[in-house]
């Protein structure tokens, strides 16, 4: 029986991706370096710091990873606070609220700093909805790692096997996969050139899992 729900945030919750993206990309000129297509795709889902660590290493960059996540969140900040396309993703605050009230435990599991995260939820009001938010930015491991999942289903109260992720990415499906959490791939047109075969369900609106409608699948 379905008790918990974990949700990932970014291309879930809200498509910030976006803004990341233009952030990311001002940070690659900042730092003079040319990421690819094929490699900035290959990032989805994991911590900025992780990323960073990664391109320092890939570009023989000199400026340590710390600067490079603080010169991306310059940005980010920036553009969160001057771009007002930025809203939830369709039929998303329905489910939060259809889970809510039926009684599931709600919990944020996202790979985003706590500062975004924050100014996410105070923008749209959702605090009240979740008992914990995570970030991966403060694990010790980053997506595709299980931490932030078994963390969030400890934050949860409750089994892993009465738990539900919902995810966007192919690094966050895996983390779910490996920490033996039932997970619906969320397969929406935010989404582009992420893996769901690995999900236990795929879905491409929320309508999908409304009222109850998984809530004995897990």
């Amino acid at each position: 029986m379905l008790k918990a729900v974990l949700f990932d945030m970014d291309g879930v919750i809200v498509d910030t991706e976006p803004l990341h993206r233009k952030a990311y990309f001002l940070m690659f000129d900042d730092m003079n370096i040319t990421v690819s297509e094929t490699l900035y795709t290959s990032f989805t889902g994991q911590s900025t710091l992780n990323i960073c660590k990664k391109l320092v290493d890939m570009f023989a960059i000199s400026e340590a990873p710390e600067i490079l996540v603080a010169c991306k969140r310059k940005h980010f900040k920036y553009l969160f606070e001057n771009d007002s396309s930025l809203q939830l993703l369709d039929g998303v605050l329905d489910l939060i609220k259809d889970y809510h009230t039926n009684g599931l435990t709600l919990v944020l599991a996202s790979s985003a700093s706590m500062p975004n995260i924050d100014r996410i939820f105070d923008r749209f009001n959702l605090n009240k909805y979740f008992i914990a938010k995570l970030s991966g930015a403060d694990l010790k491991e980053s997506k595709p790692h299980p931490e932030i999942f078994i963390k969030a289903a400890e934050a949860a109260g409750q089994p892993r096997e009465s738990c539900m992720v919902i995810e966007d990415s192919s690094n966050g499906i895996k983390a779910a996969v490996d920490a033996g959490i039932f997970v619906v791939g969320y397969d929406s047109k935010h989404s582009t050139d992420q893996d769901y075969s690995n999900a236990d369900m795929v879905i491409s609106s929320f309508k999908e899992i409304w009222h109850a409608a998984v809530y004995d699948v897990v």
